[in-house]
């Protein structure tokens, strides 16, 4: 009976795990995702997974918030939603910038931005990461305390 067990493992082929041809789907892993820093935001990084944000179309983003990184008031042209991947999102809406004033967005939580409306966001103690989606052209405009365009 073992030399039978024996046999079969050795006649069994191994089984060879291969992606999926890329005509039926496009794959993208953890370590595949290439992030570049905000030119506004010290420490915020972002990468695109699909798409491109500033020309016509779907977009698929990842933002990046390490701890105590906000991003001041702002507003799109386009509706965007968003889902937390990690950690806590804290959210805040107007254009007077206070941490203090901001709810916070366990991972899990899903937010949508309605266009042109005046937020900030980021992380607090611990680093954060959101997924965005969204129809560009996209666009982020900073305010002033007034909510003037900067």
């Amino acid at each position: 009976m073992k030399s039978i067990i024996v046999l079969a493992l050795v006649v069994t082929p191994f089984i060879v795990l291969a992606d999926p041809d890329p005509a039926v789907m496009t794959l993208t892993r953890e370590t595949d995702i290439e992030w570049t820093e905000n030119p506004t935001v010290p420490g915020l990084r972002s990468a695109v997974l699909y798409g491109s944000p500033p020309k016509p179309g779907p977009y698929v983003i990842r933002v990046r918030f390490p701890p105590g990184t906000f991003s001041p008031p702002h507003f799109h042209p386009e509706e965007r939603q968003i889902v937390v991947l990690m950690g806590t999102w804290w959210v805040g809406a107007g254009p007077r910038w206070d941490r203090n004033a901001t709810t916070p967005l366990p991972a899990g939580s899903f937010v949508i931005h309605h266009p042109n409306q005046i937020h900030y966001d980021g992380a607090k103690d611990e680093e954060v990461i959101v997924q965005i989606t969204g129809v560009g052209t996209n666009a982020t405009t900073l305010v002033d305390e007034l909510g003037k365009p900067k």
